[in-house]
Order: structure tokens, then C-alpha cells, then sequence
């Protein structure tokens, strides 16, 4: 497949056609890492922070009422030998 370098403000972009984005699990909207190698830009979904998102999710539980423990509090043999 070949696209053309265009004009956008004071950068340059190109159009990424749609097959080569599914290919990379890419979609529109979606930030991506580019890098060079051996004279070719390299484009690869933009790796994400394993916790990403974890604290709006908490806020929208917490929300609705559904932030309690999915276990209750139990006990080990041997707590009471514990010194804290």
C-alpha cells in the first residue's frame, strides 16, 4: 500500500489505511509510539501502564455502591503471634 506525506500545519502526517491499523490492533483516536530503525519510521500502539485507568474505575464502584470486599476479613491461624 503506498499514502502520501501531507502538509498539516507546521508537521507532515500520513494517512494510515484502516487494514494496516487492525493489523496493529490500532484504531483511529489511538496514541501510538513511533521511532526510527534503520531509516524506517516505526509505528507500534502506544504501550499503556498496566494500572491505567484503575482509579476512575474505583471512583465509578465506589459511586454505585459496589466497592466492598468480595471476601470478607478472615483470619490466619496464627495472627494472635503477630506483634504489630
Amino acid at each position: 500500500m503506498q499514502s502520501a506525506v501531507k502538509k498539516i500545519g507546521n508537521s507532515a502526517g500520513v494517512i494510515i489505511p484502516k487494514p494496516l491499523l487492525v493489523e496493529i490492533g490500532a484504531k483511529a483516536g489511538d496514541k501510538v509510539d513511533l521511532r526510527v530503525e534503520d531509516g524506517r519510521i516505526i509505528i507500534e500502539p502506544a504501550r499503556r501502564h498496566p494500572r491505567e485507568g484503575w482509579a476512575e474505575a474505583a471512583r465509578q464502584l465506589a459511586a454505585e455502591g459496589e466497592d466492598g470486599l468480595v471476601w470478607p476479613e478472615f483470619a490466619n491461624d496464627d495472627d494472635a503471634d503477630w506483634t504489630w
